[in-house]
């Protein structure tokens, strides 16, 4: 998968289209991702020890990887993603619209 837990990405199909959201979980036997805000559901639960009020509550849950593009560092635009080796040797994922290094 071209995203990982932690990327800021943009949401580039769907309801949430033009979103910006971090990562939360990655599912990549699904090829799904949870990101932070992006397809909010409503979940119904009833009163448990954790939550004894019960009630709807809303939650995040997984859009699939394909509607989701890395977030360029730069500029913050939707970008694909290539892979570079450092001098040091270090592989790095490099985005295709600046160049710039997405992995620190």
């Amino acid at each position: 998968m071209h995203v990982k837990k932690g990327d800021e990405v943009v949401v580039i199909a769907g309801k949430d289209k033009g979103k910006k959201g971090r990562v939360l979980t990655a599912f990549p036997t699904d090829s799904k991702v949870l990101v932070e805000g992006v397809n909010m559901v409503k979940k119904h639960a009833r009163p448990s020890q954790q939550n004894p009020q019960g009630g709807i509550l809303t939650q995040e849950a997984p859009i699939h990887v394909s509607n989701v593009m890395i977030a360029d560092p730069k500029t913050g635009a939707p970008t694909r993603v290539g892979k570079s080796i450092l001098n040091d040797g270090k592989k790095v994922r490099i985005a295709k619209k600046s160049g710039e290094a997405i992995d620190k």
